[in-house]
């Protein structure tokens, strides 16, 4: 591209070079030929530079040249890439929002609950909602969990509400382990509620619901990825989904952060697949909350991890009360 523009440039020159004088042998045709000559070289010391261009056009002209190469290589790897970062992992950011137009089915859905009527769909990250303290509450939650069974592929996840937690290439439930039973103290299991509580009434006041519309549904769950290859479907957890296709009961879907991209793991990024042919990624920071509607406009999927571990929790809510689950308590 560059050696074509500089074959164009070369050829711009030579013709430019030869029009003043042919444009002066018709303007000037009563002057005597050696009058001509020297008006003509005269009137172009005055007016042009090198190459018949004005001294700042040509400045300008340079510019707009370089310009656009740099504009085209930019292009060309955006193309390419069909990727922008959304939300780095290095800036902390109060809200960031995008609008979104509902798809038609998850629209029609939505607005048949009181309460949870929208006139669009859409998508925010927040970070600074949660403490330092409270964090690392809920991470020893998950680890506490996770010495007790664990994925023999790349993801384990833990569900303190049905007892779900991964060992080997399947599920057990921990509930029913006399030892693990009553493992988490009610004041563990109260940060995790006053967590679910806090995301809640984010996602009401982000996507402007009323107070009591929406209910904590199944599957919620904690997530730790790592780099080892997957065993089971479950372990793949890098295709594209939409999650109200995946688990009907979901109508919002939030995700809080337990980890930091880029120096607790590499790869792990969220990836929103959008009908623009860009993908849009959020990058994990710890206590950095996502949420976003349900429905075939927020198409994603989670990179493979190739380093490190990602932690993470899973937080769905439902309109419909008939599908709500209660939190977790300690058992008797």
């Amino acid at each position: 591209m560059v050696s074509e523009l500089k074959q164009r440039s070369s050829a711009t020159k030579s013709a430019l070079k030869k029009k003043p004088s042919e444009s002066s042998k018709q303007n000037v045709s009563d002057v005597p030929d050696e009058k001509k000559t020297a008006n003509s070289k005269e009137a172009g010391k005055k007016k042009f530079g090198p190459i018949g261009i004005k001294k700042e056009d040509q400045l300008w002209s340079r510019a707009v040249l370089m310009t656009g190469v740099l504009v085209i290589v930019i292009v060309m790897k955006w193309k390419k890439t069909n990727e922008i970062t959304w939300v780095s992992q290095q800036e902390m950011v109060a809200k960031v929002k995008q609008p979104l137009i509902c798809s038609t089915a998850f629209h029609d859905e939505i607005n048949k609950f009181e309460g949870c009527a929208i006139k669009q769909c859409g998508r925010f990250v927040m970070d600074g909602l949660f403490q330092e303290d409270q964090l690392n509450t809920l991470l020893g939650i998950f680890k506490k969990g996770l010495q007790f069974g664990h994925s023999s592929g790349g993801a384990s996840i833990l569900d303190l509400h049905s007892g779900a937690l991964s060992k080997g290439e399947r599920f057990i439930n921990i509930f029913t382990n006399p030892e693990t039973k009553n493992i988490w103290s009610e004041i563990e299991l109260a940060s995790y509620i006053d967590a679910k509580e806090t995301i809640r009434r984010a996602v009401i006041e982000n996507f402007g619901l009323q107070l009591e519309a929406i209910h904590l549904t199944s599957p919620t769950f904690f997530s730790r990825m790592t780099d080892n290859p997957a065993k089971t479907v479950h372990d793949e957890y890098w295709h594209p989904h939409v999650d109200k296709e995946t688990y009907e009961t979901f109508h919002f879907t939030s995700l809080l952060y337990l980890s930091d991209y880029g120096s607790e793991f590499q790869g792990g990024r969220f990836v929103f697949v959008d009908g623009d042919h860009m993908n849009r990624t959020v990058e994990p920071r710890k206590g950095r909350v996502s949420m976003f509607t349900s429905g075939g406009e927020n198409l994603h999927y989670v990179e493979k991890v190739t380093q490190g571990t990602r932690y993470a929790i899973t937080i769905a809510f439902t309109c419909d009360a008939q599908h709500a689950i209660p939190d977790p308590h300690v058992r008797n």
